[in-house]
């Protein structure tokens, strides 16, 4: 099982540890897989609240003129971020490249996939009071739309399939979230309890905290949770982590604090549109992450769950034949 456990216990590490935890987050090149194309700029716009001073410079130049920057020597961008050579090789290797030249390629290839893309370009998430209702409509869907496309691209494959392990062997599973979050623990947990995995919902913060002290080695807690920070889920996750439980975190940033106190991360890609903060929008991303890991423990558990599905069917039937 692959286990990327990082920080254990630590909630507020010092910037130097901090780094080397993003770098290794990002150990994983880009576009590892022929098959799979990973999006570089979702993965940084998820790091860039962990990025402070000139590396945070950098990054936020990278941003703002992806295409731009490829066409850059690493001298031209150190320049233009009135930063050194040092700080954008360390960059590169936070952000996960193998060296600038690598960062560059991938940057310029990225930005000439989005050219070509027309039918899903991002439409300008500012929405002025008087817009007409499809002006609205096209805003929304066209966030919507490019935050389930980078979400997938971006998403770690490798670690989805752990999670799923760990869910598939766990003797119960525990869900922290709260706010819009809740909707989608709730939904995950009728899922996996459709199937015959031992799954609850905590609302009440108080019941998950509780709840989290009865877990042990081999259980699995997993905190939803856009923003990675909300005390409530950040707590209930460490008490989970402290009994010995797997611990894992859905978050939007990967250097969040449930980041911090998770064996594994799975993160989505959304961002603000006016009347519409980026936590809204991240609701249909975290689903389809869920979903994906929905299948992927339904297929490992095969027989379980058709027996399951078996037992349903024959239930509902019965039941509906008798009204």
């Amino acid at each position: 099982m692959l286990h990327v456990s990082i920080g254990r216990g630590r909630m507020n590490p010092s910037p130097p540890a901090k780094e080397r935890e993003m770098a290794m987050r990002a150990a994983t090149p880009l576009g590892e897989a022929p098959e799979r194309i990973e999006a570089v700029l979702p993965r940084l716009r998820g790091l860039l609240p962990g990025l402070s001073g000139a590396t945070g410079r950098v990054a936020e130049e990278v941003l703002r003129d992806p295409a731009g920057v490829a066409r850059l020597t690493i001298a031209e961008l150190a320049a233009r971020t009135e930063t050194s050579l040092a700080t954008i090789t360390r960059f590169c290797r936070l952000a996960g490249f193998a060296n600038y030249a690598d960062m560059r390629v991938r940057l310029a290839a990225e930005t000439g996939r989005a050219e070509g893309a027309k039918a899903t370009r991002f439409v300008d998430g500012e929405i002025a009071a008087d817009d007409s209702l499809q002006r609205v409509l096209d805003v929304i869907v066209s966030a919507d739309v490019l935050a389930l496309q980078e979400t997938a691209s971006q998403l770690d494959l490798a670690v989805t399939a752990a999670v799923a392990d760990a869910i598939a062997d766990a003797r119960r599973v525990d869900l922290y979230a709260v706010g819009g979050s809740m909707s989608v623990a709730l939904e995950f947990q009728q899922q996996l309890h459709m199937i015959g995995r031992p799954t609850w919902c905590w609302p009440d913060v108080h019941a998950a905290m509780t709840s989290a002290l009865q877990l042990r080695q081999g259980d699995v807690a997993l905190a939803i949770t856009h923003s990675g920070d909300t005390r409530e889920v950040v707590e209930s996750l460490k008490l989970a982590r402290q009994q010995g439980a797997t611990t894992v975190t859905l978050t939007n940033y990967p250097t969040s604090a449930t980041a911090t106190l998770a064996d594994f991360v799975l993160t989505t890609a959304t961002r603000d549109t006016s009347f519409r903060r980026e936590s809204l929008a991240a609701r249909h991303a975290q689903l389809v992450i869920l979903d994906c890991l929905y299948v992927a423990v339904a297929q490992r558990t095969y027989p379980e769950t058709m027996a399951s599905f078996d037992r349903a069917s024959r239930t509902f039937h019965g039941r509906n034949e008798r009204r």
